[in-house]
């Protein structure tokens, strides 16, 4: 374990103390947002993120440890391990290292070095790897390995074939060669070219264009632009390969395999070296050189995504409206959901003001009297098909009938999918489809996270390339990002749906499911402690979950907090003896206004962690503060309706909407949203467009360019 701990150490540059803290954590079932958020000063502070990083490092490192003891079994088990394998083997600091390492003995199967093993030609190469021989003296040697046999498999008819298969086990031992191979994946890694040659199917006019003849180092590459090319490999409009030092490479073969002072059977020798090279090695450091990139773009992009699904489920809720959702369509016509300001379905209907039917007098009737019949503040519209017409025609009739109403248009991700989900049918067993769907889009504007956690993460198109990732390590990231976020705001337990409650930490799909069915045959929870009853919750369970789970103004007044039960006893005597406020007597918030030296003189008193002292009167102070709170909300209304009425110059305030590699798209209420390229983001350089917005963030952005054919539109922050 000691070895363990160093090891990573030299990784992360984190104190050994905090390391084997983590790790016990860890080891004890112990969940990340509970370490995050209880156990600080044993981390040293460490951020959900943090710790997942550290997590991963973790179980690399023992998949690492626990290969090296597989290899050295399995190598151990041939009678073939020497004390210098070994030792290389346990000194290997990658998976790739020790892979390289135990190559030449894994069993192989229909190799040509396989199939000349099996006509007993190793003593032939053997001979050859000396070097010794003149070339006829070799040849010579060749013949005596002629053997006739009626399995063609064993049989070498003359000796020019005894040499070839000879050459073909020297060429797969050069192939083989650990040290070999991880020098020139090291050098080729950084100096290798990508380059792409268009097929017959390429499209000059078509997304993968600026990647026709493209060449670039592999190590340079952007993520995005890997990605992309990989795509249109995929879809076979692009050939792609990696150009690399051949000559250089086969040189440092022939240098590292040819013995000091060769005969001339060299030249037999040195033909196997360069196919074993050429044939072997290269196209398979290709693949992993690429193999190894692709992974790399696979998680930049995700990390990308997940920031965007972040800031999409901290998006602050708009509370105390009344809503009239519209899903607007052309075909089956827009349909309508209303909702209260606590979540309820009041009412719905349809609307019919766009093609084929284009019923104007009915739809401006039908948004003036559910407008009034329900005092709606806020209209919500899909931005999806039909979702420009509905909205120029909601403007007309705000202004037209002098409603006091204002409207926003909200991101399409997810919201097809809800509707027709298991989930959705429980909730509104009695509406159709379509008006689920009206019904999730209010929700998402009322409370975004609440509503985006019943859907799979993978559904909410907030990134790049989404389809082109690894789809496991997509999901795995997504989940821990949705985990972390849901835990960081934290819910009522008693109005969560199961799928939010599945996201706190601990809590499985089916023991959200079981908090929500005996919730739902008990009625409401009335104190944090009856949680345990639960069934499959546990002990262990109730310590992880509950601080992110809170009660509202029931029996026990800690438990609209999140002050965690393990503390309540400490909190309620420091309250007692310190401020003589006794139990029956606490109302929350209460503000004490104590001192960081006060807290730590407390902390050693009643021997409780200082950041942990320190968080209890946070908490008693704001109970029930959301996060979320202090991000800027969304905008509401917007006089840009068409294309033709932006202008080069505008300077405007617009909603992020995504943000990649290559820069941020901003809603601009079109149906393309505007580019904010990477360049434009700051007058300062910018590596990452994350570091400067964020999803849903408002930000002021000029009109730079605009392409009225393409409906696209160039916008910039640097004048800012």
């Amino acid at each position: 374990m000691q070895d363990l701990v160093q090891k990573i150490s030299n990784k992360t540059w984190m104190k050994t103390s905090s390391i084997e803290a983590i790790i016990k954590l860890l080891d004890e079932w112990n969940t990340i947002p509970f370490i995050a958020r209880y156990r600080k000063e044993l981390t040293w502070w460490a951020s959900d993120e943090t710790l997942r990083d550290f997590n991963d490092i973790y179980e690399y490192a023992k998949n690492l440890e626990s290969r090296k003891e597989d290899v050295i079994r399995l190598i151990d088990e041939k009678w073939m391990l020497t004390p210098e394998l070994k030792k290389d083997i346990l000194n290997a600091e990658t998976l790739a290292r020790v892979e390289d390492l135990y190559r030449p003995f894994k069993e192989k199967k229909n190799t040509r070095a396989t199939i000349a093993k099996a006509k007993w030609l190793e003593p032939l190469a053997d001979i050859l790897a000396l070097a010794d021989m003149t070339k006829e003296e070799f040849e010579a040697e060749a013949e005596k390995f002629i053997k006739e046999n009626k399995d063609p498999k064993k049989a070498v008819k003359t000796k020019q074939e005894a040499i070839k298969w000879a050459q073909d086990i020297i060429a797969e031992m050069v192939a083989d060669d650990a040290d070999l191979r991880g020098y020139t994946k090291e050098k080729e890694e950084e100096g290798a070219t990508l380059v792409t040659k268009a097929t017959k199917k390429f499209d000059e006019e078509w997304t993968y264009k600026i990647y026709k003849d493209y060449k670039k180092k592999i190590s340079a590459m952007p993520s995005y632009a890997y990605l992309a090319v990989s795509r249109a490999e995929k879809e076979k409009e692009l050939s792609v390969k990696l150009d690399m030092y051949e000559e250089k490479i086969i040189e440092n073969g022939k240098y590292k395999f040819t013995p000091e002072n060769p005969n001339t059977s060299v030249v037999y020798l040195k033909e196997a070296i360069t196919d074993g090279l050429k044939r072997l090695m290269l196209p398979s450091i290709e693949r992993e050189i690429r193999s190894d990139k692709k992974k790399w773009a696979d998680l930049e992009a995700i990390k990308v995504f997940w920031e965007n699904m972040r800031g999409l489920l901290l998006t602050p809720p708009v509370r105390g409206k009344t809503i009239l959702a519209i899903d607007p369509w052309f075909r089956t016509g827009c349909k309508v959901a209303v909702l209260d300001a606590t979540w309820k379905f009041l009412d719905n209907s349809v609307l019919w003001h766009v093609p084929p039917r284009n019923d104007i007098a009915w739809a401006y009737s039908e948004i003036v009297k559910l407008t009034k019949k329900h005092n709606v503040d806020l209209i919500v519209i899909w931005n999806w098909t039909a979702s420009r017409e509905t909205e120029k025609f909601v403007n007309e009739v705000i202004k037209k009938a002098d409603l006091s109403v204002d409207y926003m248009v909200v991101n399409e991700a997810g919201a097809s999918v809800y509707s027709a989900s298991k989930l959705a049918t429980e909730e509104y067993p009695e509406l159709d489809v379509t008006v689920r769907w009206a019904i999730s889009i209010g929700h998402r504007v009322q409370d975004s996270l609440a509503e985006l956690t019943k859907i799979d993460p993978k559904s909410i198109w907030v990134g790049q390339y989404q389809h082109d990732v690894d789809q496991k390590l997509l999901a795995g990231k997504l989940d821990e990002k949705v985990e972390d976020t849901v835990n960081a705001v934290w819910v009522d337990v008693n109005t969560a749906s199961y799928t939010l409650l599945s996201y706190i930490a601990w809590l499985t799909k089916k023991i959200a499911q079981n908090v929500v069915s005996y919730r739902n045959e008990n009625g409401e929870f009335t104190k944090r402690s009856e949680i345990k009853k639960v069934k499959w919750l546990g002990p262990k369970g109730f310590e992880q979950a509950i601080w992110f789970l809170r009660i509202k103004w029931w029996k026990e007044v800690l438990d609209e907090t999140g002050i965690h039960p393990e503390t309540y006893k400490t909190t309620y005597a420091i309250l007692e003896k310190e401020f003589d406020i006794k139990k029956k007597d606490l109302k929350l918030p209460i503000n004490l206004e104590i001192s960081d030296s006060k807290i730590r003189d407390f902390s050693e008193k009643y021997e409780i962690w200082f950041e942990t002292l320190n968080d209890i009167f946070k908490e008693l102070a704001t109970p029930w503060l959301d996060p979320r709170e202090n991000i800027e909300a969304p905008k509401f209304k917007s006089d840009v309706l068409e294309i033709t009425d932006l202008k080069e110059g505008m300077i405007l305030d617009w909603v992020v909407r995504n943000v990649t590699d290559f820069g941020a798209f901003v809603d601009i209420w079109l149906h393309s949203d505007g580019l904010v390229h990477i360049s434009q983001l700051s007058d300062n350089y910018v590596s990452n467009p994350s570091d400067v917005v964020t999803v849903w963030q408002n930000v002021e952005v000029k009109v730079i360019e605009i392409d009225k054919k393409r409906e696209r539109v160039s916008l910039s922050m640097k004048w800012l």
